[in-house]
């Protein structure tokens, strides 16, 4: 899906240098996930599918996963800082089927429960569209930067409790 909006290029050296597993998120308690079930309610045939996942998080870093060198994981201030929606991933053939929605919601809910009253992201050209629809607004336009003198465009995004 991301194709539209990056080359290979893009896409390969972000998923190289920038996103992948972010172990603060899981150790912190603040990344959710989203299996498939078959008919029956069981989990689908060879084992759970993943399907969908997402965090929020009380710490500096913006987006990235472990392998990503401009992480900064001190840990903010809800009555000030922003807490950060972070790492959202919807299976491409479970995609428009609300699994994103969910995960964003249970999101929000825990950063709102822990204080927070603002929230902010680093989206994706791709994902910004579907932000925008659940009350984000575009902050500013950033560019990472990749191997290769490549960078990948993203979205600073964000959105009050009282929205």
């Amino acid at each position: 899906m991301q194709a539209g909006d990056y080359s290979s290029a893009q896409m390969e050296g972000a998923l190289r240098t920038v996103y992948g597993v972010d172990t603060q998120l899981i150790a912190d308690g603040t990344y959710f996930a989203a299996e498939a079930m078959d008919a029956s309610g069981a989990e689908s045939s060879g084992g759970a599918l993943l399907v969908g996942c997402g965090g929020w998080s009380k710490r500096k870093t913006l987006f990235g996963g472990d392998q990503f060198a401009g992480r900064e994981d001190s840990l903010l201030d809800p009555a000030t800082d922003a807490a950060k929606i972070r790492a959202f991933f919807v299976h491409p053939a479970w995609a428009r089927r609300g699994i994103g929605g969910m995960i964003l919601e249970a999101c929000e809910a825990a950063a709102w429960a822990a204080g927070f009253r603002r929230l902010e992201m680093g989206a994706t050209l791709t994902g910004v569209p579907f932000y925008r629809v659940k009350g984000y607004a575009e902050l500013e336009a950033t560019e990472v930067p990749l191997e290769d003198g490549l960078t990948l465009p993203l979205v600073v995004m964000g959105k009050s409790r009282s929205q």
